[in-house]
């Protein structure tokens, strides 16, 4: 690609995303609806993967404790004032929320969806937890709502895979997009770039990998220790075990990493933030729209965009 293909950006981001789509602004409300994951339960293991707590994900409004209408409702109010008259993306978040009985499951987002602000749902989920049956109802429900899956691949490697304890593999994350892309759902993916063990030729193919992939959007962000992970424990016996990036170290890996991806995708996200309370480290005292100022500006200093030496497997 011998020039910058984005009008104001050098990435194809996200908000720009949400305006051809909706035309408006839209927000996500995230919703606790108290499920669990086959690596937690003894489906498929115990203890969840060893970077998680699942806390850090929820916002103050975020309760199981609280039905799904009500963290709505909440959520509404969190946002209401800042933004007046948008419309809400009911965004089920904490662990793996398709991961139950059809029946049940479409009770819960159908909750959701009563709600007259509430013009969609995103699922975040595991690649190996959706099934065939539950994607034919999501498929209709298309018809009249914005449904969209998200899909924590963590990675494309699978000894990394099995090295957290993650209970499925990067074939397994192939095949839910492509039974998704038969449904036309809108499809995003979840990387963590700096997992133990990878190294910058390890997220370059991560980037070449997702690349290959009808996904419409991707999240990445850095590895963090948090309190009530299976790391957060390692790490304060023994740091040496991990590689913690700085924030300048973590600004080339994204500019390096957004060259080599496919600029069809959507970059959702760069980085992620713990709460504060939770994080052991890296602690970058940077909010996530910093992070995101720095990129740009690197970006333009490198003279590149995303998608720069990404190259098609024809």
């Amino acid at each position: 690609m011998s020039s910058n293909p984005f009008q104001n950006k050098r990435y194809n981001d996200y908000s720009s995303y949400i305006r051809r789509v909706f035309g408006e602004r839209v927000q996500k409300i995230s919703i606790d609806a108290g499920f669990t994951c086959p690596n937690r339960d003894g489906t498929k293991g115990v203890g969840g993967c060893h970077f998680c707590n699942n806390s850090t994900f929820n916002p103050n409004y975020c309760s199981p404790k609280s039905g799904v209408r009500e963290q709505i409702e909440k959520g509404i109010s969190f946002f209401s004032g800042k933004y007046k008259g948008q419309k809400y993306l009911a965004y089920f978040q904490a662990y793996t929320n398709t991961y139950g009985k059809t029946a049940d499951l479409t009770d819960i987002y159908s909750e959701a969806l009563s709600h007259p602000d509430v013009i969609g749902i995103v699922l975040g989920t595991r690649p190996d937890c959706i099934e065939d049956n539950l994607l034919e109802q999501l498929a209709k429900w298309q018809e009249k709502y914005y449904v969209a899956i998200e899909l924590g691949a963590e990675s494309t490697i699978n000894s990394t895979l099995n090295a957290i304890n993650r209970g499925h593999t990067w074939e397994d994350t192939i095949d839910a997009v492509c039974r998704l892309r038969k449904w036309n759902i809108p499809i995003g993916m979840h990387l963590i770039l700096g997992l133990p063990g990878e190294t910058l030729s390890n997220t370059l193919l991560h980037a070449q990998r997702v690349s290959e992939l009808p996904i419409d959007f991707l999240k990445t962000h850095q590895l963090q220790i948090v309190t009530g992970s299976l790391y957060g424990h390692e790490y304060r016996k023994t740091s040496d075990k991990f590689h913690l990036f700085t924030s300048e170290e973590f600004v080339e890996i994204i500019v390096d990493f957004l060259e080599v991806l496919n600029p069809e995708i959507v970059m959702e996200r760069f980085v992620s933030q713990a709460p504060a309370e939770l994080l052991i480290a890296p602690s970058w005292g940077l909010k996530n729209f910093e992070f995101v100022a720095k990129v740009e500006k690197r970006l333009k200093e490198r003279g590149t965009w995303q998608g720069r030496l990404f190259q098609k497997n024809i």
